[in-house]
């Protein structure tokens, strides 16, 4: 068995570490992905909607120049349609952007570049990334690897699928409501979630600016907290990063010996599917065995969240998405008298149903006469979710609770029902509201009902800058509870899909 050819096998630390001791060359990592598991699965899952050979080979010519210390040399990363490179394009996976590319890398990618990794493509996405599904994007839906008929979870489903198949061990999305911590439940990955102003959201295409926060996808702890450590930081760009200094991740292996784990069980008495349920007591049962104690208690319903959630990011994004105009780039009617028409048909015609809607929503709830009933309303309930978390956290270190109420689901099976497609993110929409961190942990995969095996997963969530307590329990649970395999040499396996 050739090393370089299964080079895409490796977590990401073990891939920039065979670059660094000349084991394997830059180029031969990047390619890997590319050569073996993408030319299996990637006609058919679509995670990928931009693809240029002689810019990746550029990106690995210029981490190859990089001195061997950076931390990621070598390790290919796709990333989300909506994070601005200047050597790909970035539409948002939106007609009204066509075509458009940049000037200027947005500054996780610039961090990224900075610590060796190449960026080998953009990732589909819901459009704008509004949605659950990864079914609302001008490409097309990408599929789940684990069953081409369902979903990947959304929006950020094309980089979560990639990491998923084996295209790359790294991606990046964005998380406005969810969008990193789902699909990564529904693919079987991790997803990290960072505090809110950690990463720098600087060329990321806003949806909503006070919720909005880059994340992770990694096949393995390890790789998530490397990654982590690469992109955090103040930004002078982006006036909403935190200046305090960075919370150290490097003690991801170190156990949970002590730690308290919130058990909030009134969450998934009803609505929740058992097998997501099986997943949270296994999880439960693995931090206990590592040293951790399970603390019950009742916490507020995640419907409070999801009314909340929906009134402030739809008018933040009517907002956001008011310079899509046809004007100044992307997408604009040929066939318009005068400017009320170029503006009124250009945005008809470039915006996809479900961000056509979520702008009428937020205008709406904005509009005089409504904002103190909706919008002031909101944030003032945004407020109290807030409280609530700061509560719960002083009787535990971190809380788990599912990341999602189902197993991934079928293509098509919500997009006639907005209302069900939206409460896909009950659990993970209050993180955002409450500006905390979250990290989705794998659970293996679980079959029921006559179809095939699905990922399941758990959700992790602590207070500001608990980045460290949500690695280290992630990574009790990668090696489920077995002390003795924490360290990082002790990689597990991932479930791999396959064809069928």
């Amino acid at each position: 068995m050739s090393a370089a050819r299964d080079a895409w096998r490796l977590p990401a630390t073990a891939l920039a570490e065979a670059v660094r001791s000349g084991g394997l060359a830059v180029e031969a990592a990047v390619e890997s992905g590319w050569a073996g598991p993408a030319a299996q699965w990637e006609a058919d899952v679509r995670a990928v909607v931009h693809r240029d050979d002689s810019a990746r080979a550029a990106g690995a010519a210029a981490a190859r120049r990089l001195p061997a210390e950076a931390p990621l040399r070598g390790v290919p990363v796709l990333v989300k349609d909506n994070l601005c490179t200047t050597d790909f394009p970035t539409t948002c996976a939106s007609r009204v952007l066509a075509g458009y590319r940049p000037p200027y890398d947005a500054t996780v990618i610039r961090r990224l570049r900075a610590a060796g990794a190449v960026v080998v493509g953009k990732g589909n996405m819901d459009e704008f990334a509004m949605g659950s599904s990864t079914e609302f994007s001008c490409y097309g839906p990408t599929r789940n690897p684990f069953d081409l008929e369902r979903v990947p979870g959304g929006s950020s489903g094309g980089p979560a699928a990639a990491v998923a198949y084996g295209l790359c061990p790294l991606a990046l999305g964005s998380d406005t409501g969810g969008s990193v911590r789902q699909p990564a439940a529904f693919c079987g990955v991790f997803g990290l979630k960072p505090t809110y102003g950690r990463l720098s959201r600087y060329g990321l295409v806003a949806f909503g600016s006070s919720l909005d926060q880059v994340g992770i996808f990694a096949r393995h702890a390890g790789d998530a907290a490397a990654a982590y450590a690469a992109l955090a930081g103040p930004d002078p760009c982006d006036a909403t990063t935190r200046l305090s200094p960075v919370p150290d991740v490097a003690r991801w292996e170190h156990g949970v010996q002590g730690l308290r784990f919130g058990w909030p069980a009134n969450l998934w008495r009803e609505g929740v599917e058992r097998e997501v349920v099986a997943g949270l007591e296994a999880a439960a049962a693995a931090l206990e065995r590592a040293g951790a104690t399970r603390v019950p208690f009742d916490f507020l319903p995640g419907e409070y969240a999801v009314a909340t959630y929906y009134l402030v990011a739809t008018a933040e994004a009517s907002s956001n998405l008011a310079r899509f105009d046809g004007v100044r780039y992307g997408f604009r009617h040929e066939d318009s008298p005068d400017v009320r028409a170029l503006y009124t048909r250009t945005r008809s015609q470039g915006f996809g149903p479900e961000v056509q809607r979520r702008i009428l929503l937020g205008t709406y709830a904005l509009s005089a006469g409504y904002y103190d009933a909706y919008y002031l309303t909101a944030q003032r309930a945004r407020t109290r979710i807030r409280r609530e978390y700061q509560a719960a956290f002083a009787r535990c270190d971190l809380m788990m609770m599912p990341a999602a109420p189902t197993l991934a689901f079928r293509l098509g099976e919500k997009l006639e029902d907005p209302l069900a497609m939206y409460l896909s993110d009950i659990f993970t929409i209050g993180a955002n509201l409450a500006g905390i961190p979250g990290l989705t942990v794998p659970m293996g995969l679980a079959a029921a009902d006559g179809r095939p095996a699905l990922p399941r997963a758990v959700q992790l969530l602590g207070p500001d800058d608990a980045e460290p307590v949500l690695l280290a329990a992630g990574r009790a649970l990668e090696v489920r509870g077995e002390v003795a395999r924490l360290e990082a040499r002790h990689e597990t396996e991932v479930a791999w899909p396959t064809k069928r």
